[in-house]
């Protein structure tokens, strides 16, 4: 199983939600891949011992831009592997916007040459719909998007649908979403009105694990550690355990 992670908007927790659910299905006993094509690369430099060694032959720029093999890498977590990112995947929209063969198909064409050897891939997107979106969204089976408290953050989970939807009629039929995940939930107004909101709009579409606003999930990538070897007793390490087990009954 192929699964996109995204959010229009920066900020709402797609990256450690990324880290973090590959990371509990990997020490669950599952073989897992993380490809991360953020140009931000948070998943690749948390994950990696070395980050500072990876130069954009050695990570997906390789295969976005020049259409060759996944470059893929030993994480910190056992039975975790990671495809890199590189600051260069800010280049991509100019790059591709010329090309002529299928661009949104890149990353499909290489990932089917691995996929065998896992048994779940997830793919962490960049926080905009853009060319390395729709690479993400073209090659996958499922996407779960992630949402934060506020207005603007709910407003943008409509053009990610809209874009899903783009991608079912034009590039994978077989693409469809897995659910909403809603994060960085804490006890203001504005957090439980955000969620009521959100099952109103999208029911029972939206998981009913909910991540908290929880600090130990932010030193933890400080730290360059998952939140399980972290802080394992932390809300946070709860949270995402308990979202496995609901979405992938780990």
């Amino acid at each position: 199983m192929i699964i996109s992670i995204a959010s229009q908007k920066g900020g709402t927790g797609k990256t450690t939600t990324s880290i973090t659910l590959s990371s509990a299905l990997a020490i669950s006993g599952k073989k897992v891949l993380l490809i991360d094509i953020d140009s931000q690369a948070n998943s690749s430099k948390v994950l990696l011992e070395r980050y500072q060694d990876v130069t954009h032959q050695k990570s997906v720029c390789a295969t976005i831009l020049e259409k060759k093999p996944l470059y893929i890498r030993k994480t910190t977590v056992e039975g975790l592997d990671i495809v890199p990112s590189h600051i260069l995947l800010s280049s991509t929209d100019i790059s591709l916007t010329t090309a002529m063969d299928h661009r949104e198909a890149r990353l499909k064409n290489e990932l089917n040459k691995v996929k065998n050897r896992y048994d779940y891939i997830f793919i962490d997107c960049p926080p905009a719909l853009s060319w390395l979106t729709l690479n993400a969204f073209t090659a996958s089976n499922k996407l779960i998007i992630v949402a934060s408290p506020g207005y603007f953050e709910l407003d943008s989970i409509n053009q990610i649908t809209k874009t899903m939807q783009q991608v079912q009629e034009n590039f994978n039929s077989d693409f469809e979403l897995m659910g909403l995940l809603f994060t960085m939930s804490d006890t203001t107004i504005n957090s439980k009105t955000s969620i009521k909101l959100l099952r109103q709009a999208y029911g029972d579409s939206v998981f009913e694990t909910i991540i908290p606003r929880n600090t130990d999930l932010r030193d933890a990538h400080m730290d360059r550690k998952n939140i399980f070897s972290y802080a394992p007793k932390s809300t946070g390490a709860n949270a995402y355990n308990k979202l496995a087990k609901e979405v992938f009954s780990i």
